[in-house]
């Protein structure tokens, strides 16, 4: 694998990337602003009503965000100046032919000019309406690859998937391609045109009987997780990841496709600087309850590993993949993650989050420092509703008994009622992840960290990405807790 100076490659280069207000885009897109502002365009495709709608959303949910601090102390006032240069923002979807793009003359200059496509586009979340997810992150993939093949100079297409679209795998998890139609449990006939008419035939009878909004939120969330447990996967967002890899690898023939696939993401470790994250991601949800007082007990296996990989090392995977495979036909896929090679566990994740929290504890509302006690680990879904038996079911009953006797319990039995019942959702939502006992095989990106290391001289550090690298004991404590408490949670 030969490959030069990946700062000369993105000199002069335009690319094209979806997803651009999503967590890892924002990243991607402040990187090589940062390390080649001679790049010579970047078109974000948003989803907006317009080029203004547009325009006012590359200010406030990408450059207006504390990410490009670097880059507004090193251009000062001239920064809007320079971003206006180089960055094009795009009113568009990615879900539709052409990436839904009005403007006929800025479609025809993308497609004169464009060198590479990358697709950030996903929506992440474990139960996402299942016409929304499928649109997304399955048809969006299609639609992007189409668009990259019309391009008369692109010559690479980066897909940006998820390592969890193996499902509830086991062992050691290959970098393979998954084949179209092809499923988890054994069942034949995945067919995405199928899911399609599936999808429109619920929409319509949801019309037809003048559902709610409420009505479609569930009965389409619903379907998504029937549709994604049939055929294997455990919930609608990794099985429409899947699918849309599934399309890519149908439709692309001989055009050059990369799909990095990287494990759960978190704070940056190093660049632009260490914490940096956006939004509450799925361990940091368990984070940010335990360091409020909030979690008293966890369900996990405790030493299974849970694969944490920093934002910023996924990126630079990400740039250093675009440049190994430009015009590369046989087109790789790329786990990134740490559990082959730097692995953590739920226990050391536990023991990070009660060090920190001890150190610095979360101040509550009322002023005071939450102080944090080690939690009771219930290892299986047994002792986990042993637990909630015997914790809360008995009082719910008497709540319950008092309720039919006096109004007044009748609140507090509703209340217990529906805090139980979230709870019992969320763990049989994340239960394939509290007991995952996959790790993931990165053969190919541990061959471009060395072919890196060979190739790029200096570079390899600009662009590091090797997990072996990462103090997680450092990381957790003075970058990922500091940056979960500043940027993930509005206090």
């Amino acid at each position: 694998m030969e490959f030069g100076s990946i700062i000369q490659f993105l000199q002069d280069k335009s690319v094209l990337i979806t997803g651009a207000t999503g967590f890892l885009a924002k990243i991607f897109v402040e990187k090589i602003l940062r390390v080649q502002p001679n790049v010579k365009k970047i078109y974000l495709l948003l989803r907006a009503a317009d080029a203004n709608a547009a325009q006012e959303r590359l200010q406030n949910e990408i450059i207006g965000k504390e990410l490009f601090r670097l880059l507004r102390e090193k251009y000062g006032t001239n920064l809007n100046s320079f971003i206006s240069k180089k960055i094009i923002p795009l009113a568009g979807d990615v879900c539709s032919e052409d990436l839904g793009l009005k403007d006929l003359n800025i479609r025809e200059e993308m497609m004169n000019e464009l060198d590479v496509v990358l697709n950030f586009a996903a929506t992440t979340d474990f139960n996402e309406r299942y016409d929304i997810a499928l649109g997304t992150n399955t048809i969006g993939a299609m639609q992007a690859l189409c668009f990259a093949q019309k391009c008369v100079k692109v010559n690479l297409l980066v897909h940006v998937s998820t390592a969890y679209v193996c499902g509830e795998g086991s062992g050691l998890i290959p970098e393979k391609p998954y084949q179209l139609g092809e499923s988890l449990n054994g069942i034949s006939g995945l067919d995405v045109d199928e899911e399609k008419r599936i999808v429109e035939h619920k929409l319509n009878e949801l019309k037809g009987k003048g559902a709610t909004k409420l009505e479609f939120e569930e009965a389409l969330k619903d379907l998504g997780m029937r549709r994604a447990k049939a055929y294997g996967w455990p919930n609608t967002y990794v099985f429409t990841k899947a699918m849309g890899e599934m399309l890519i690898g149908h439709l692309k023939g001989n055009f050059p496709a990369v799909i990095i696939r990287p494990a759960m993401v978190t704070s940056t470790c190093r660049e632009p600087f260490p914490g940096w994250l956006e939004g509450v991601k799925t361990i940091d949800a368990l984070t940010v309850g335990y360091g409020k007082g909030r979690i008293t007990c966890f369900l996990a296996d405790e030493k299974a590993i849970v694969d944490v990989i920093p934002a910023d090392i996924v990126v630079n995977a990400i740039i250093v993949a675009m440049v190994a495979r430009y015009n590369e036909p046989a087109g790789l896929i790329y786990h990134v993650g740490s559990s082959v090679r730097n692995p953590v566990t739920y226990e050391n994740l536990h023991d990070y989050g009660y060090r920190y929290f001890t150190k610095e504890p979360w101040i509550g509302k009322d002023g005071k420092p939450v102080k944090v006690q080690r939690v009771k680990v219930l290892n299986s879904m047994d002792s986990f509703h042993r637990y909630l038996a015997i914790r809360y079911l008995l009082l719910l009953k008497g709540l319950k008994i008092a309720a039919t006797l006096c109004q007044h319990f009748e609140g507090m039995y509703n209340d217990l009622n529906r805090k139980i019942n979230l709870v019992l959702g969320l763990v049989e939502l994340y239960r394939p992840y509290l007991f995952f006992q996959g790790v993931f095989d990165d053969t190919n990106t541990e061959n471009l960290r060395i072919a890196a290391r060979k190739n790029l001289g200096s570079e390899a550090e600009i662009f590091f990405f090797d997990s072996r690298s990462i103090d997680w004991d450092d990381y957790f404590l003075n970058a990922h807790g500091p940056g979960v408490v500043k940027y993930a949670v509005r206090r």
